[in-house]
């Protein structure tokens, strides 16, 4: 869950720096954009604070889907959103590719937003400079896949075996700002497992990654 502390907190600091430059002052389309993004990672905030309890409920397998009818491409667009300004900070790039013909999809739009938010942080903290980040979904008869690439510092084969344990974290080399707890991949699998989905990761140190996440349409 402190993905989803941080993540808004570091968006709303880049925004108000924006809004501090000078030159800002006669650009109302730029200043209505990063307001906007203050107001919804303010109001993302409130909702993980009453939501933060979900966390332990996971180990004892204490918790309910809220499920409800939602469009799988608007979720990934809500999600780009909040990670956009960090990339683009960084002179990087978030691409997405749609192959869909209806985009709907039964699923816990809250759950589903966290597993988005943890993948994305993931490719954007282990990018490098210039994070190059790519997100595919392809509408399948009763099902999506839905893919996130990275051309980051990839990992091993034996990383690969433990990326979803709990408190696993893999080596980062010379990326030092790389914090947390190591328990975002595991919540990750945990909720896509509990959507009656399944994940999976292909790797090469030096090369990038892309987790590919497999979801029936209907729960």
């Amino acid at each position: 869950m402190t993905h989803e502390f941080k993540t808004p907190i570091s968006t709303v600091s880049l925004a108000i720096e924006a809004l501090q430059d000078p030159d800002l002052l006669g650009q109302k389309s730029l200043r209505s954009r990063y307001l906007g993004i203050i107001k919804d990672e303010n109001t993302r905030l409130g909702q993980q604070v009453e939501q933060v309890l979900q966390a332990a409920a996971l180990d004892k397998k204490d918790f309910k889907l809220e499920v409800e009818s939602i469009n799988l491409v608007d979720a990934v667009e809500e999600a780009k959103k909040h990670f956009e300004l960090l990339v683009e900070k960084r002179g990087g790039s978030i691409e997405t590719d749609y192959q869909v013909q209806t985009g709907s999809l039964e699923a816990d739009p809250f759950h589903l937003n966290n597993v988005l938010n943890n993948l994305l942080d993931n490719a954007n903290k282990y990018s490098g400079d210039r994070p190059s980040i790519r997100v595919a979904v392809r509408e399948m008869n009763d099902r999506y896949i839905l893919a996130i690439q990275d051309a980051g510092i990839g990992m091993s084969k034996e990383a690969q075996k433990r990326i979803f344990d709990k408190f696993y974290r893999v080596p980062t080399g010379n990326i030092h700002d790389v914090k947390g707890f190591g328990l975002g991949l595991s919540y990750v699998k945990t909720m896509v497992e509990a959507h009656k989905g399944s994940i999976q990761v292909e790797s090469e140190p030096g090369q990038g990654s892309i987790f590919t996440i497999n979801l029936p349409k209907r729960q």
